[in-house]
């Protein structure tokens, strides 16, 4: 959370038009979540970081229009859409609620979707790009502002030409091809949507109410209660599918003895070597001085509970390595374990 804070300290002293934070709930749906939790625990996080930033004395109307959302596109398709509906609305109302904003800006919630890898199957694995095809469609409904599509083979190894560019002609099929991109809302009046988003957006705020009682979403995640309720969701939905009662098509039903076999990206050991040559390369040319002062300065920048991004820009600008700033800061900071609960 400093890291936020300090991030958005920097950006509004330096480079004022900077987008620098981006709310992730992707990794929590594809950890297990429902997309009630994805869409709550995502919203949640993000006014979070509003109450830390205003606490740190920022002005909201200054820094929120600058975070960006990052969401999961799952398989139901009336449900994704309906998420995205409730995330706007919910977030609009927040801000000017709980931060008193009026400034247009601030309470428009920009999001990126991407589709969900956790639901790419190795079995049967062309299906996948279907799956993906009716994801990308639910986020451009749901009105994301940017799309990631996977590729089908994502669940066997990284992506092959050919699969990387099916998955890019997806996006381009629905954006010039289908129509669904040139009205706002497509899909709002329908009575069946409208329900269902207003049953996202309750059950939200039932989280958010729970979280709140807490003290936070920093103090509920202390206290493992967002860890506890995805952890659940997994379990029962694995359960759900080894009984049947989630069908994956491929994997529980319609079930092929023999599958033809697909060609997959493989990544031999030369690309390693080259870049373990880059760097001993790098390391040989920067001022070995110059590193040392700078990842000194960001210890006693964490040290002194300092605003440390621009020590760690400095340590980037003098060469120092990814793992040499993580390993001055772990210094400091130690290794974060998850509490057992």
């Amino acid at each position: 959370m400093k890291l936020v804070i300090d991030t958005f300290e920097f950006c509004n002293q330096h480079v004022p038009r900077y987008n620098p934070v981006s709310v992730s709930g992707y990794h929590i749906r594809e950890a297990g979540a429902t997309a009630v939790q994805e869409l709550a625990f995502t919203l949640r996080d993000g006014l979070e970081y509003v109450e830390w930033g205003v606490r740190a004395g920022l002005d909201p109307d200054r820094f929120v229009p600058r975070i960006s959302f990052f969401f999961n596109a799952h398989n139901d398709f009336f449900e994704e859409v309906a998420k995205y509906r409730a995330a706007r609305r919910i977030w609009a109302r927040e801000m000017r609620d709980r931060f008193g904003s009026t400034n247009e800006r601030t309470l428009k919630l920009r999001f990126h979707t991407q589709t969900a890898g956790v639901s790419l199957t190795v079995q049967q694995p062309l299906n996948n790009i279907v799956r993906v095809a009716i994801q990308a469609l639910a986020g451009v409904l749901g009105g994301t502002q940017s799309l990631h599509t996977d590729a089908y083979d994502e669940a066997l190894a990284l992506p092959t030409d050919r699969a990387a560019l099916i998955a890019l002609r997806t996006q381009q099929i629905i954006a010039e091809e289908t129509g669904v991109a040139n009205t706002v809302d497509p899909l709002g009046g329908s009575y069946f949507l409208e329900a269902l988003t207003k049953k996202m957006e309750d059950g939200a705020l039932d989280y958010f109410r729970k979280i709140d009682s807490m003290g936070g979403m920093v103090a509920a995640i202390e206290k493992g209660f967002p860890q506890r309720e995805i952890q659940d969701s997994a379990y029962q939905y694995q359960k759900a599918v080894e009984r049947g009662e989630q069908v994956i098509v491929g994997v529980n039903k319609y079930e092929m003895e023999e599958e033809s076999q697909i060609s997959t990206m493989v990544i031999d050991e030369s690309v390693r070597y080259h870049q373990v040559e880059r760097l001993a390369q790098t390391r040989a040319r920067r001022d070995a001085g110059s590193v040392e002062n700078a990842l000194e300065n960001l210890k006693k920048a964490a040290q002194n509970d300092e605003n440390t991004m621009p020590a760690t820009i400095e340590a980037v600008r003098a060469y120092a390595t990814l793992g040499e700033v993580c390993s001055a800061l772990r210094d400091v900071y130690g290794v974060y374990e998850e509490p057992a609960f």
